[in-house]
């Protein structure tokens, strides 16, 4: 009999679940907080921790924490009634089976439970480029990605892909489903904005024969197709108000409807989706569900434009070099050093997809084996450096001369200097305090103390 610990500080929690996994035939121990769960798992073997996040005393992020750092091996699953992002993504990172939000799908719990305790997973090894062939980037931001990739992939938690167009999201969700338990079954994908809004209802659930003008036969759609596998619903943030609640009910009831029937389809699909777009500006605006969401985002990634990756600029110059060279019947091997130099000063506005195109053009231009500057055709009106840089200016200053900053001092001028750093990335990631804290390369929840404490709003 496997042994489950329950960690939730409210009863009628550690009561039902412990009600319900008794009659799967699991052997339950409860605790009311993180401090109790550490002395039942110092005397106890352990198959499983299903803990609450939010909790007094010892929150269930510092109890996983503590839990990994004593055994590496045993399965943790986090259960929240207040889903966050960045929860969600600090648990999975530190090593959580899976995120699980309140109020949760009785047979959904007990499927991700069966899936984490029907083998204990070995540790993972750290990600690496060669593990993801199909996601070119060697860079620190992009081994983050692969190793979150590695962590969420054998999960069937959800996923929210986010970051500007051309940066390689569908790719991330292509990797997510290739290292995932249903890589034998369909990963499909559909671009929301491609489709008629008056289509888009059937693409996604389906239709019957007559139920619209030109209907002659049942289709089947995206999530029927997908059943068993993933469905990839890029640029989600174009859905209408009506799709979205449609797609909420997927997400909760796994059921859907098709279009003119009178009859609900049970379904089996992880969804994964991706925008261009803040949703959380959307939110705001009432143009996106929070609900749908919160749903969609119980492990967000953030794929970074290439101007924040330019490390990465030499290893997707070769690799395109080696692609349009074949493609094209040419032996273009390299590109000149200067002609390099060039393309790392660029900021590649349409991101890796530019540097695509850019390369594609160089190699049909270019006579000899090498790539000149001249074969280079980049965006006239984006080469312009921003003022600050024409000018070589500091994008912050402290101080206008030496004497007024040592009359200041050390701790206003860092001061000043922070909350003008924590100004500009709010402004650069839209207002959106997830991707300023990023940007700044802190936790959201200093970025939301630190917003307090300068009073910016």
């Amino acid at each position: 009999m496997q042994t489950i610990l329950v960690v939730d500080d409210e009863l009628s929690m550690r009561e039902f679940l412990t009600i319900l996994l008794e009659k799967e035939g699991y052997r339950i121990l409860t605790a009311a907080n993180g401090a109790e769960a550490l002395e039942l798992a110092g005397s106890n073997t352990l198959d499983l921790v299903v803990s609450d996040i939010r909790m007094p005393g010892m929150g269930g992020l510092e109890l996983l924490s503590a839990l990994k750092s004593k055994n590496n091996t045993l399965p943790v699953i986090m259960i929240t009634a207040f889903a966050s992002p960045d929860d969600a993504v600090t648990a999975m990172k530190n090593g959580a089976f899976d995120y699980i939000t309140k109020p949760f799908n009785v047979d959904e719990i007990k499927e991700v439970i069966a899936s984490a305790t029907s083998k204990t997973p070995d540790p993972l090894p750290a990600a690496s480029r060669d593990d993801f062939p199909e996601i070119i980037g060697r860079g620190s931001e992009m081994v983050k990605i692969f190793d979150l990739i590695k962590r969420i992939a054998p999960t069937p938690a959800n996923v929210l892909i986010y970051g500007e167009s051309g940066t390689g999201k569908e790719l991330v969700a292509k990797a997510i489903h290739r290292h995932s338990r249903v890589v034998d079954h369909p990963f499909i994908p559909i671009t929301c904005s491609a489709i008629p809004e008056s289509l888009l209802e059937s693409e996604l659930f389906g239709h019957m024969k007559g139920s619209f003008t030109g209907a002659i036969n049942n289709k089947a759609g995206l999530f029927q197709q997908a059943d068993g596998g993933t469905a990839f619903l890029d640029e989600i943030g174009e859905l209408t108000p009506i799709i979205q609640t449609k797609l909420l009910r997927v997400l909760q009831e796994r059921e859907f409807m098709p279009v003119g029937s009178t009859k609900t389809k049970q379904i089996n699909v992880r969804i994964i989706a991706a925008t261009n777009r803040n949703l959380e500006d959307e939110i705001i605006q009432e143009n996106f569900r929070e609900d749908l969401y919160y749903r969609l985002a119980v492990v967000p990634i953030r794929v970074p434009p290439l101007r924040e990756r330019k490390e990465d600029v030499p290893l997707l110059v070769e690799h395109f070099l080696e692609k349009y060279s074949k493609i094209m019947g040419k032996k273009v091997q390299t590109i000149s050093s200067y002609g390099l130099e060039v393309l790392m000063e660029y900021d590649f506005p349409g991101n890796v997809r530019e540097l695509e195109n850019i390369i594609e053009r160089g190699v049909a231009l270019e006579s000899s084996n090498i790539i000149l500057p001249e074969s280079l055709i980049l965006s006239l009106h984006k080469q312009n450096k921003s003022p600050e840089k024409q000018n070589n200016r500091p994008l912050f200053t402290a101080a206008e001369d030496e004497q007024e900053l040592f009359e200041r001092g050390m701790e206003e001028v860092l001061l000043s200097v922070e909350k003008e750093m924590i100004k500009h990335a709010l402004k650069k990631a839209g207002n959106s305090k997830m991707r300023a804290a990023d940007l700044l390369r802190i936790s959201f929840r200093s970025l939301r103390y630190k917003t307090k404490k300068y009073n910016i709003d």
